[in-house]
């Protein structure tokens, strides 16, 4: 019995160590970046084989609780922004009608999914000004369609590889575009619309491909880092959203955040995870919104189960300046070197993908 309990705690300590290095390796490869998403899963993990440690055979309990607690104390740290214990980075402001805000809706579907009436309820209830749909495919869109004719401006890129997009909106319209980022033939959405009340702002919507087998995360982070420097041309106010298929405490969501000088209203309200909708204990916060400092959120949460394996996102946004700037801490600076470096890894980058195109 005491062997058993010994690899029993040796097994989940080494789990948590493991799972704690292998994302601080820098590699693209999709094995290692796939454990930046179970940081929760880890700690608990960790912290199963700390409190079992003094159990073990003397001396291996010392042996185990050590690299355990290191390993916990490691993804807590990573983890905590996204408690409710943590400062927050936005005040919620109040709702109001002034023509300043919008609602906002954010689903990845999940293409094999048939509860159309699920999301087609959501979008009633709601009833958003701008909807961002991902993986819809011809069924999807078929059974959609109807509904989103109600909407004055509709984009699609209907797709049958899991990576198709349907933006609509009541807003009016300056420019939207959806465009190919990445050499693995994902969209990304590109919009300029302007609020009831006058006010410009930009919307980036983004479906990059996970770290699965056959997927490394350079396209993906590359994509990722290119809409981040796009929030940074000129002072408009811009929101980035959508399934980001990265955690929101990875490294390369911490980075986009900075490139882009991104307030996430998450921060210091929980995780509000958003994947996977069908197992509770694997949820991860991977569905993502993040503004500029010029804009003020007023509501944010997780919708409702609508048979896909993420949860929607419903956001109320305001434009309107004075109220974020009230509302609003301030981000973080980019240091100056690593901007540079930022920069070259995206114009090298988008180098390559010019280049293959034209091949």
């Amino acid at each position: 019995m005491q062997t058993v309990l010994d690899l029993l705690i040796t097994a989940a300590a080494l789990l948590a160590v493991v799972g704690t290095i292998m994302p601080i390796l820098p590699t693209h490869q999709w094995w290692i970046r796939a454990w930046d998403f179970p940081r929760l899963q880890i700690a608990i993990v960790g912290l199963i084989a700390l409190v079992l440690s003094p159990l073990a055979t003397p001396p291996l309990g010392w042996a185990l609780g050590v690299p355990a607690l290191l390993a916990t104390l490691w993804q807590a740290v990573r983890i905590y922004p996204f408690s409710p214990f943590a400062r927050t980075e936005m005040t919620l402001v109040s709702p109001n009608d002034s023509g300043s805000q919008v609602t906002l809706v954010s689903s990845n579907v999940e293409m094999p999914n048939e509860r159309h009436g699920d999301v087609l309820r959501l979008i009633d209830d709601i009833d958003p000004d701008m909807l961002l749909l991902m993986e819809p495919n011809a069924r999807w869109h078929a059974a959609l369609k109807d509904r989103l004719a109600a909407y004055e401006t509709v984009a699609t890129e209907i797709r049958e590889n899991y990576y198709g997009m349907i933006f609509c909106t009541r807003l009016k319209v300056h420019e939207l575009d959806i465009v190919y980022l990445s050499h693995d033939d994902t969209p990304t959405l590109f919009a300029e619309l302007e609020t009831p009340a006058g006010q410009v702002f930009r919307v980036v919507g983004l479906h990059p491909r996970p770290p699965v087998p056959g997927n490394d995360t350079d396209d993906r982070d590359a994509e990722i880092l290119f809409a981040a420097r796009f929030a940074k041309k000129d002072d408009v106010p811009l929101i980035a959203v959508g399934d980001f298929n990265d955690a929101a405490w990875s490294s390369s969501s911490r980075t986009f955040k900075r490139v882009g000088e991104y307030l996430d209203p998450r921060v210091g309200r929980g995780m509000v995870a958003s994947f996977d909708a069908n197992r509770r204990w694997l949820r991860v916060p991977i569905d993502q919104l993040y503004v500029t400092k010029e804009v003020a959120v007023s509501e944010f949460r997780r919708g409702p189960h609508v048979g896909s394996d993420h949860f929607p996102l419903i956001a109320r946004i305001d434009l309107d300046r004075e109220a974020a700037r009230r509302a609003n801490g301030t981000p973080p600076k980019l240091p100056a070197t690593e901007r540079d470096e930022i920069d070259r890894i995206v114009d090298t980058y988008r180098e390559a993908l010019e280049r293959s195109e034209t091949d």
